[in-house]
Formats: C-alpha cells, structure tokens, sequence
C-alpha cells in the first residue's frame, strides 16, 4: 500500500504560502518528505511556481488516495475551488479560498483520511470578514476535532528549541489572571504525553519560565511563581512527569541551559515565541498538542510584503511537513 500522504492547506493565497508549498515539492527528496498534496487551487499553485521560477507539474486528483501515486512525478491538487494568483493583494475572494482550503484539510484529517494536515498562514482579519470566528488556526482546528480550546496546546519548535506558551492570544495585561494552578497542571501534562507519542521521548523533561522577573525574587516582584506556579509543578512531579522550575526566564534560554530540558513553558506568547524565533526563525515550527490528528504549520505569517518575490524561505514549510510526517510514523505507523 503507498503512505497515506498529507493535507496541506494553501493558507492567504496571496501570502508566501503557495510558492513555498511549491518549493517543498522541489526539495521532496533532498529534504526527505513525505507525501503531500493541497487541498484545492490548482491553477494559482501552478501560477505561483512559475513566479517563484520553479520547474512544477500541477496534478489535480479527485481523491486523496492519488497523491501517494502522483507525487514523485508531479505536486498533486485536489480539486476544488482556485482563483487568481494576486501576490501581496489580499481579498476577499483569497480569503474565502483560504478557508476552503482549511476546512478540506482539517476535515479530511478528522476522518482519518490523511495522516494529518499542515496549515498555511492565514490572514486572520481578512479571514473574519467570511466569518471565521476563530482566534486562530490551531482553535478552527481544535473545534473540528471536538476538542476544548484549553486542550489543544500550541508549541512551537525548531532544531534548537521547543516552547508552549501557557496563556497564547490574551493582552499582557491580562496574562497574570489568567494564570492558574490548575492551567499549568493541564497543560503540563498534554506538553508530556504529546512528546511522548508523537516525537519519541521516553521521559519528556520540561522547564517552566517564571512569570515576573528573577521568579518573583521570593515575593518582592509578585507571588504568583509561589502561590501558583511552583505548587502546580510538584503535583507534576508527583505524577512521575520530568518538571522544574519555575525558572527566570532572563536565563533559561541561555546555550547551557537549554541542554537542561525537552521543552520549555512559558507565561505568555512573546515569552514563548521571542527565543524560538530569534534561534529558529526559518525553520519554525508551530505544532498542535493534544488533538486526536497531526496538525502543524510554519511558525512564520503571510508576508504579503515578500510574497511573489522568490525571497520567502522555505524552510520552515519544509520542517512543518517533515515534522508531520514524523508525528504521524510515531503515531500511526504509516
């Protein structure tokens, strides 16, 4: 039987998502990657290639099946809806093409269709104008699998670092009430089983940022690694989970200490997502934990300013797909 291949989901056509989708194709064996095909936009895929100057067959299957047949010989399409290659002209037709792309992607993920969907950035505002209601990518999804919003977890991860942001679209001023106990024990503890499943390691150890500077400094710059934090590590612990902390985060990202931990959680977006980028910006990873599918993404956005321009790297494309393919070898066995 050939692999059951992935879905990928064209994202903003106007962003760089198309062309770097494109690029993978190019890079499928110098790269080593597994089967994908796109869910829908044939001929502005084809468009796209041409633009970014690359050599690209476009097949348009009518079956996911096909694309494990077609791919080494062609990047297979499925076919659906297409439009016109605009780069760098956001609108609302792209927009609604994007979510067409998604929700194929995802649902054909959720039916056990494809060993799981990669995602390609979106525009989110342009997106609510054709009624996506959704803060992002990552709680479309959740929702399509019948999970609760606080149950799927976002990490992103690159060669140098993983990271989960315990509190993700919420203002800074607001992050410290939002955290709880009962937050950092919940996700702690899909954070550890996710790395057990999905990217092999036996006893996952995970480091936790403090929220204040210098973790409170035992109170006098706040309580809440005191009061919160540290008792919801020892419950952790107790469960026999590998955790730490909590960590100034100043220094948990230095060179030494990063050999110290698997995964790092954080308080808050820029907490998380600073130091992945500014180790891993090309080759980032956004990954969702704690879904019943295989879901990642590029850890990068549309870049309508660069789309169309051949200057988009396309190497965190490429580690999205690799990472799922790997995700899904673990999980599945395909």
């Amino acid at each position: 039987m050939p692999p059951v291949p992935l879905a990928a989901s064209l994202g903003d056509p106007a962003g760089v998502g198309p062309e770097l989708l494109a690029e993978a194709w190019i890079r499928r064996e110098t790269d080593d990657l597994p089967p994908f095909f796109v869910t829908g936009g044939a001929q502005l895929m084809a468009a796209a290639a041409r633009l970014r100057g690359l050599s690209v067959p476009v097949a348009e299957i009518f079956h996911q099946a096909e694309a494990a047949e077609c791919f080494a010989r062609a990047l297979p399409v499925l076919a659906g809806p297409d439009g016109d290659y605009a780069p760098g002209r956001p609108d609302r037709a792209g927009a609604e093409l994007a979510l067409a792309s998604l929700t194929e992607a995802t649902r054909l993920a959720v039916d056990g269709e494809v060993d799981g969907v990669v995602t390609g950035p979106i525009h989110k505002a342009r997106l609510a104008e054709v009624g996506f209601i959704h803060p992002g990518q990552t709680e479309f999804v959740a929702e399509a699998c019948g999970v609760q919003p606080g149950d799927a977890v976002m990490m992103l991860a690159g060669p140098h670092l993983r990271t989960v942001p315990l509190t993700v679209h919420v203002a800074l001023a607001e992050v410290a009430a939002a955290i709880s106990e009962a937050l950092v024990e919940r996700k702690g503890r899909i954070v550890a089983a996710a790395l057990k499943r999905d990217f092999g390691l036996d006893a996952p150890r995970i480091a936790v940022a403090a929220l204040n500077p210098h973790a409170g400094e035992e109170g006098r710059m706040g309580d809440e690694e005191a009061r919160l934090i540290a008792p919801a590590i020892e419950r952790l612990r107790a469960e026999g989970i590998a955790i730490d902390g909590p960590f100034a985060a100043d220094g948990l990202f230095a060179p030494r200490q990063r050999e110290t931990f698997d995964v790092a959680l954080c308080m808050y977006h820029d907490q998380a997502l600073i130091p992945l980028k500014a180790l891993d910006f090309d080759q980032g990873v956004n990954v969702t934990l704690g879904l019943p599918i295989i879901r990642t993404s590029p850890d990068h956005g549309t870049a309508f300013s660069i789309a169309g321009t051949g200057k988009a790297d396309a190497g965190a494309m490429i580690a999205a797909i690799r990472m799922a393919g790997d995700c899904a070898q673990r999980r599945f066995g395909n």
